[in-house]
């Protein structure tokens, strides 16, 4: 590597670690709570062809499970999984009629799929105000872990503060 580009590298490296810094925040609470949204949902993808680069994709029914806290729900169904979450009852299946309904010409409809999703927040307090803001599967679990003591969780948020990418207690 010449010379020239190792310098334009350092800068390069020196910016982005800038950015990177600025960007992110931490902060203290002893108040919070993280809730995970389960969702089944059943999916179709409609093509034209086998080797079709482009499907298109319909939703069908679809169920969701508030976890809150690693606390079993009322509603669940099963769980908790091998994280730990509880899931809801099964959406119903889409009947031939209601895929072939959504079916266009020349299309071929796959069997349906059932998909399975979470949605991770976590919600603390931050002076006097609440504030929720989306997460991750391993800040969930800190405040799993954390919450039953309510021991204080420093937080780390993401870029422009609009996530929370890292809990640990302290």
């Amino acid at each position: 590597m010449s010379k020239s580009l190792k310098k334009i590298f350092k800068v390069v490296v020196s910016i982005m670690s800038a950015i990177a810094l600025t960007s992110c925040s931490t902060l203290t609470t002893n108040q919070y709570e993280a809730t995970a949204q389960t969702t089944y949902t059943w999916q179709v993808r409609y093509s034209t062809s086998p080797s079709d680069k482009l499907p298109r994709f319909e939703t069908f029914a679809a169920t969701s499970l508030l976890n809150r806290n690693g606390q079993q729900p009322p509603a669940a169904v099963t769980g908790p999984d091998d994280q730990g979450l509880w899931w809801p009852a099964l959406p119903s299946r889409p009947t031939v009629d209601q895929i072939e309904q959504r079916q266009r010409p020349q299309e071929q409809p796959s069997t349906p799929e059932l998909l399975k999703s979470v949605n991770y927040q976590i919600t603390y307090i931050e002076g006097s105000k609440q504030r929720t803001l989306p997460t991750n599967y391993q800040v969930y679990r800190q405040v799993v872990k954390a919450y039953p003591s309510q021991r204080p969780l420093q937080l780390t948020l993401g870029v422009n503060n609009s996530s929370v990418e890292k809990a640990e207690p302290l």
